[in-house]
């Protein structure tokens, strides 16, 4: 139960940071804002290091034996973060959280598939009628915005 409420405190947090992050962004440029996002990031990870382990030797320990995919994540983080910072003051919030949990849903799907899984029917009939939800959605929000401006 305890993993369900992390799942779920994580989901709030990361919508929020979407959220501040694109408000520094509006106001200081796009990569500007994603950097001060990492930097940030980064103090608050070597501040966490430190206090959880007392020191902070995780260099021996964390280049050996990782393959070098093992480190795009950070880069990954970085576009992320940036392409975030230009989408949220453009599509309302509940569009981009809906479109970037199909875009995760979709790519596990895929994932699943070359990685010799099992492709739940279900998920995608669930990531296709949350896309024509959120589609039809967006058309009577457009109609109604039409009304009043007409």
């Amino acid at each position: 139960m305890v993993y369900i409420i992390l799942a779920f405190i994580s989901g709030i947090l990361v919508l929020l940071s979407m959220i501040v992050n694109s408000s520094i962004a509006k106001k200081v440029g796009v990569f500007q804002g994603t950097f001060i996002n990492f930097l940030l990031g980064v103090v608050c990870a070597a501040l966490l290091v430190f206090i959880v382990n007392r020191d902070i030797d995780i260099i021996d320990k964390s280049f050996a034996g990782f393959p070098f995919w093992a480190y795009l994540g950070g880069f990954m983080g970085v576009i992320v973060v940036a392409i975030s910072n230009i989408i949220i003051p453009k599509i309302p919030t509940i569009y981009s959280t809906l479109l970037i949990f199909i875009g995760q849903l979709f790519t596990g799907i895929v994932l699943d598939y070359f990685t010799g899984n099992e492709v739940s029917k279900g998920k995608i009939i669930g990531g296709i009628l949350i896309l024509a939800g959120m589609t039809y959605n967006s058309m009577v929000d457009r109609k109604q915005v039409e009304v009043k401006e007409g």
